[in-house]
């Protein structure tokens, strides 16, 4: 078992930063890396970012390519989103996922964390 916890979700206005924190516990090792989602309201949910526990490629969805960057802290086992010039349309419940296979953007998520809530207005 994994058990994921996200943090650090809230209201922020158009063009401001948010960092979202994801702390990992349980049989971490069991996954081959970590990766954000996220859920706007009516929509399915899509794909952020993502990075495999060995080695230092990172993954990202186009639409967030040079605004937002994952990043972890191995020896914690904690994961973060640094989000930054942010955009009404990215309000959403953003979670944190470990996977058992994960290539690109493509991640088999084995465990999902329960989210947390992102605002921003406009």
């Amino acid at each position: 078992q994994v058990q994921l916890v996200e943090s650090g979700g809230g209201l922020v206005q158009a063009g401001g930063s948010l960092r979202l924190s994801c702390a990992a516990s349980g049989r971490t090792f069991s996954s081959v890396g970590m990766a954000w989602f996220r859920q706007a309201p009516g929509k399915e949910r899509e794909f952020v970012a993502a990075f495999k526990w060995n080695g230092d490629l990172t993954y990202y969805a186009d639409s967030v390519k040079g605004r937002f960057t994952i990043s972890r802290d191995s020896a914690k086992n904690t994961v973060w989103l640094q989000m930054n010039s942010l955009k009404p349309e990215e309000t959403a419940v953003y979670y944190c996922a470990a996977c058992n296979w994960l290539e690109s953007s493509r991640c088999a998520v084995g465990y999902w964390g329960q989210g947390t809530q992102v605002t921003v207005s406009s």
